[in-house]
């Protein structure tokens, strides 16, 4: 405790930085107030806590990032997970890259962010909530930020401005689905270029979406950084299955920007690639049984769910909107009228919708 007190004192003293330097240390790892790489030493791992704000009650929020600097120049690679409270999969991916990727071997930069959302992580949520949640903004729709604007606006300009954007050349950002609900392996993507990252991460499904404001992938994109959004699953809880393929698929990415050695695996011929997506709707409240496996090819007007009343009687039986995939479904029977027990991922012809309708 006394450690923190005095690593808060140093926090609230320090001035704005142009560059990498050392304000204070949490038990030997040295807090920092904004990153450049481009700073550190080639051929090293090495750890931090990045200051993003302060919380209620005058503490600093901490995030930890890990820098793997190659010893030979290349591309800065940054990997985000957790701004999501309660998706963690991701941050277990990136503990592992951090444990594994040999900085001798490396051409480049690998930055690792995994937690984004301290406030969010502590009590599994899936928003920003440092105040009982009073407040609940979702810190994915608040990029990028403003310094000394609310308090998810200043967190988000700091993360912005002192950590991601000056250290990415390209970028992926981890995710899984949140509570009650689950992914396939799947990715977001906005471009041809994007859609290539997203074929060599070798997910189950290519979503081409044009994303949402205010989200890390697109706010990163749209200022000339390609960047995908990575899902991994289940929501609170580390699934090895996941993990070890969104690691493998990392590390393809990374063997095909010529960060490291080896040969490029080519996507699965598995792969499903969509560009629009539908909700399969319960109009009746209930108990929902699920007909096929998330991932499974249906077609329109095909039986996918049963809902049935507190006695059990069959009340409704929900049917598919589209031809396509099954991407997403509910894994909390308890259906509200009107909620989704599955979303359905196809390809449209209409030629306004090839990057995402």
């Amino acid at each position: 405790m006394r450690g923190l007190i005095l690593a808060s004192a140093l926090l609230l003293a320090a001035p704005a930085l142009a560059a990498t330097e050392t304000i204070g240390s949490l038990d030997a790892t040295p807090i920092i107030d904004r990153l450049d790489t481009a700073d550190l030493p080639a051929g090293q791992t090495q750890r931090f806590w990045f200051r993003a704000g302060a919380s209620p009650v005058g503490q600093p929020w901490l995030v930890p990032v890990v820098v793997v600097k190659g010893a030979a120049a290349g591309p800065r690679l940054l990997l985000t997970a957790g701004i999501h409270g309660d998706e963690l999969n991701g941050i277990a991916v990136l503990h592992r890259l951090a444990a594994t990727v040999d900085p001798a071997r490396l051409a480049g930069t690998l930055v690792l962010v995994p937690g984004l959302n301290p406030p969010g992580l502590m009590q599994s949520a899936r928003q920003f909530t440092p105040d009982w949640g009073r407040s609940a903004p979702n810190l994915n729709r608040e990029m990028p930020g403003k310094e000394g604007g609310s308090a998810v606006a200043d967190f988000a300009g700091r993360l912005w401005n002192r950590l991601l954007r000056p250290n990415a050349d390209a970028a992926v950002d981890l995710h899984t689905q949140s509570r009650g609900t689950a992914y396939m392996m799947y990715v977001f993507a906005s471009s041809p270029r994007t859609r290539r990252m997203a074929e060599l991460v070798a997910p189950d499904i290519i979503k081409m979406d044009k994303g949402d404001k205010g989200t890390v992938e697109n706010t990163l994109a749209d200022d000339g950084v390609p960047a995908i959004t990575l899902e991994l699953g289940r929501p609170e809880m580390f699934d090895d299955v996941m993990i070890a393929r969104g690691e493998s698929g990392l590390l393809n990415l990374m063997r095909e920007m010529k960060m490291l050695p080896g040969k490029v695996t080519p996507p699965p011929a598995s792969l499903f690639v969509a560009n629009d997506i539908v909700p399969a709707r319960a109009s009746k409240p209930g108990w929902a049984r699920l007909l096929l496996p998330l991932g499974a090819a249906v077609k329109k007007d095909q039986p996918l769910a049963e809902i049935r009343d507190a006695f059990g009687r069959l009340v409704e039986t929900v049917i598919s909107p589209a031809d396509g995939r099954i991407n997403m479904i509910a894994t909390d029977p308890r259906t509200d009228q009107g909620g989704s027990v599955a979303r359905i991922v196809w390809w449209s012809a209409d030629p306004a919708c090839a990057n995402g309708c």
